[in-house]
């Protein structure tokens, strides 16, 4: 279903970011994300002169390696267009998100890391939603892991409590959701 109809209005500018999960052969998984912003109009750069409409105003890259315990292994940062000569200069700082975990305090670690004057706000900002997308790409790796730990332990042993219990409207404790998949955590 979509949006309601809009008032009357002319597109200025555009936002396009390309999220990508992959298996890789080794068992590790790359989340690949690309960013690229647009105008509709051009407009003098004191960078790269004029910037005519439809040409890339920032067109980024992130690659994020991760094993099966949501650990980031590597992480690599491309800046092929931005509105200054330096933006580049931070891309190497996002391999220093290597170690960290992709879990809960994972937003504010990478601000540690590559925050204000240490990175590039728009690369930090897509870093959230790769987190989203390894989460969706590492989910059947891990659930088959888990199936396999439930299988070797002993018959009658209580179950953990789900990690996407509470996490959203579908899964709150007293939807019909939890009730089904898991009726002895809901409400």
């Amino acid at each position: 279903m979509p949006l309601s109809a809009p008032a009357p209005r002319q597109l200025h500018h555009l936002r396009d970011i390309a999220l990508r999960g992959f298996l890789r052969e080794d068992g590790l998984v790359d989340i690949e994300a690309h960013l690229t912003d647009t105008k509709t109009y051009g407009f003098p750069s004191e960078h790269r002169g004029q910037v005519n409409p439809g040409e890339a105003l920032h067109g980024m890259w992130v690659r994020m390696t991760i094993n099966t315990d949501m650990v980031i292994t590597e992480c690599e940062a491309v800046t092929d267009h931005s509105p200054f000569d330096i933006c580049p200069g931070a891309t190497p700082n996002f391999r220093k998100l290597a170690g960290l975990s992709i879990g809960p305090g994972f937003n504010r670690a990478v601000n540690e890391v590559v925050g204000g004057v240490q990175g590039c706000t728009h690369l930090r900002e897509v870093l959230a939603q790769m987190a989203t997308v390894a989460f969706q790409t590492m989910w059947p790796i891990r659930h088959r892991r888990q199936q396999e730990q439930r299988g070797a332990e002993e018959a009658g042993a209580p179950r953990r409590r789900p990690a996407l219990l509470g996490t959203c409207h579908a899964y709150a404790p007293n939807s019909p959701v939890v009730r089904r998949k898991w009726p002895e955590w809901s409400e």
